[in-house]
């Protein structure tokens, strides 16, 4: 049977939510209201039988583990770094007793980034994770921030992917374009329902166009949700090619140094779509468990009716994953 890896699969532990509940008000993440839900929380701490089972379900037999989001952009740098350590060991720990169901990403204190590039190479050196996790801004920062520039040097010397997940947008935005129609709707609008994927793909744009890409150009990035908006939009976007002055055309970043999933929106549409754009070797499977529900066969029931050639399908499924580890 067709082996399926999902790849943004995610996990909290208590000592990190007790470390989010505690942080002053103005440097929460309000999306932590919507893992505030039993079923979310207790989802996100098992890392046992339960998980597993619903693995199964859902036709997974492997998950790459990680923390969810805001990760630990919103701490402070000590805790960060504490907090860092002990989640990795723990995934690492949890991987070594179940090494055919998990696989791991790392997670980063970004408020150090130093300390970030250091605990990467723990990760990956000492503990065997595969690449790391990443939030997007840190603070007041964008990733292209220079003092970011340790971590990325990192992960191109370890030559493992850094996974870009979305957290809400700065403040500001969320007051100046998402607010206004109550609590709820205002917190949905900034997160899931748009706010969160236009937010990350911004921050690939700006990675780019800083030229962390031209200055790394192996560094591999991966996004969920089809891209995060940008890449159904990059028609449009390599109009930049005429003002920015980047080593290579828009397009070829998006097609050499990114991959792409579906974070668990199971779109024959956006499947084909992004195959059109990038080609097939860029897409990889992803369930974004806690948040979608892909129970009852559908992670596999997604694959297996898609119009796509065997060979292509395997690699979707697992290959081109396998294939960007083996850098």
């Amino acid at each position: 049977m067709m082996k399926i890896i999902a790849i943004e699969e995610h996990l909290a532990t208590k000592e990190v939510l007790d470390a989010w509940r505690a942080l002053p008000p103005d440097h929460q993440d309000d999306s932590l209201e919507i893992f505030d839900q039993p079923r979310i929380e207790e989802c996100l701490v098992d890392l046992a039988a339960e998980r597993i089972r619903i693995m199964d379900d859902a036709g997974i037999d492997v998950q790459v583990l990680s923390l969810t989001t805001p990760g630990l952009s919103n701490t402070g740098a000590a805790e960060a770094v504490a907090l860092a350590r002990s989640t990795n060991d723990l995934i690492a720990d949890t991987v070594a007793g179940r090494p055919d169901r998990f696989e791991g990403f790392a997670t980063l204190p970004t408020p150090d980034p130093e300390q970030s590039a250091t605990e990467l190479h723990r990760a990956v050196d000492t503990l065997g994770l595969k690449g790391a996790m990443i939030f997007g801004r840190t603070g007041e920062h964008n990733m292209d921030h220079p003092g970011f520039r340790p971590l990325f040097e990192a992960a191109a010397e370890l030559r493992v992917p850094l996974y870009i997940h979305p957290q809400l947008p700065h403040r500001a935005v969320r007051d100046a374009y998402y607010s206004g129609f109550g609590k709820e709707v205002d917190l949905a609008l900034a997160g899931p329902g748009i706010g969160w994927h236009y937010e990350t793909g911004i921050q690939l744009m700006r990675l780019i166009l800083a030229g962390t890409l031209d200055r790394h150009p192996d560094l591999q990035i991966i996004l969920g949700h089809w891209g995060e908006v940008v890449l159904f939009f990059l028609e449009r976007m390599e109009s930049l090619d005429s003002t920015v002055k980047l080593d290579r055309p828009l397009r070829d970043y998006f097609r050499q140094n990114v991959s792409y999933t579906p974070s668990g929106i199971l779109s024959q549409t956006y499947l084909q779509r992004t195959i059109e754009i990038v080609g097939v070797e860029r897409v990889m499977f992803s369930a974004d468990y806690p948040s979608q529900d892909v129970g009852e066969g559908r992670a596999r029931d997604f694959l297996e009716c898609a119009e796509l050639t065997p060979a292509d399908r395997e690699l979707i499924a697992h290959g081109n994953w396998e294939r960007l580890l083996a850098r």
